[in-house]
């Protein structure tokens, strides 16, 4: 573990200064040569950086990083609160919304047919049917029955 805290804070500096450094000649050298340091298991370079710098720095901000660890829980359960009711407001408004125009759709669906209205629908197949299949029955207005 000790490796990755000092190669996290090794890659952080690293990208802010490769651009200033990167004409220094050896450079890119002299980098990987402190990477096999670090990884080393005879030199345990990264056990070393972490015992002198990292371990006494975070010991002394103990109580500092405590607090904004702290207050970040805190926020973020303010904001994922915040964005779960306006979520659940948009998906119950939605719902509303379909429902309504549903209800349009369906009422105009299931509106009450009259005689003529269904009569119209008889008048309209037979002539789908007629036009299709000049074998089959026609509906005969004056028995109220097809006709074959």
């Amino acid at each position: 573990m000790m490796y990755w805290i000092v190669f996290a804070f090794f890659t952080t500096a690293e990208t802010l200064t490769d651009i200033v450094l990167s004409w220094f000649p050896f450079y890119f050298e002299l980098k990987i040569a402190f990477v096999i340091w670090l990884l080393s298991p005879y030199t345990k370079g990264s056990s070393v950086l972490y015992r002198k710098f990292v371990h006494p720095t975070l010991s002394n901000k103990e109580k500092e990083i405590d607090e904004y660890i702290t207050q970040a829980c805190d926020k973020s359960y303010e904001t994922m609160m915040r964005v779960g009711k306006r979520g659940l407001n948009l998906a119950a408004n939605a719902a509303v919304t379909a429902a309504a125009k549903g209800q349009g759709v369906l009422s105009e669906k299931l509106r009450s047919f009259s005689m003529q209205d269904l009569t119209l629908i008889r008048d309209e197949d037979t002539v789908h049917m007629r036009s299709h299949d000049p074998a089959a029955p026609l509906w005969c207005e004056s028995s109220g029955n097809y006709r074959f």
